[in-house]
């Protein structure tokens, strides 16, 4: 588990958000969101405390049941391969993991490689 400070504000899922090749700042629901080629990959939740992110099913489930405090879904969310992460209690670099994880589901081949020759 990473060591350090807990919590993200907006600016911060921004900024780690925007370094992914073709990623966009749009809206979703009338909340803030980050699509790559018009396909979602993070989306702010109407209270603004949970981010929605792309991952699937066996993600979901392995994070939910290894941290109930950062991770969880609801009902509206149980046939969609989307988790919520609780922004108060992530860290940013885990959530950094987490947006890369679900950027790479929606981005295409030619961004992932863009992305891995840049490190």
């Amino acid at each position: 588990m990473p060591r350090g400070k807990r919590g993200v504000d907006w600016a911060a899922v921004r900024r780690i958000a925007l370094r992914l090749p073709g990623a966009e700042e749009d809206t979703s629901y009338d909340t803030a969101a980050f699509k790559v080629r018009k396909k979602l990959f993070a989306r702010l939740r109407p209270e603004g405390e949970d981010l929605v992110l792309r991952m699937s099913f066996d993600d979901r489930e392995r994070f939910v049941e290894g941290d109930p405090d950062v991770f969880h879904y609801t009902e509206h969310y149980g046939a969609s391969e989307m988790a919520l992460v609780r922004l108060t209690r992530v860290h940013e670099a885990q959530l950094a993991e987490l947006l890369e994880h679900s950027w790479r589901r929606v981005a295409g081949k030619r961004l992932i490689t863009e992305l891995e020759t840049r490190s």
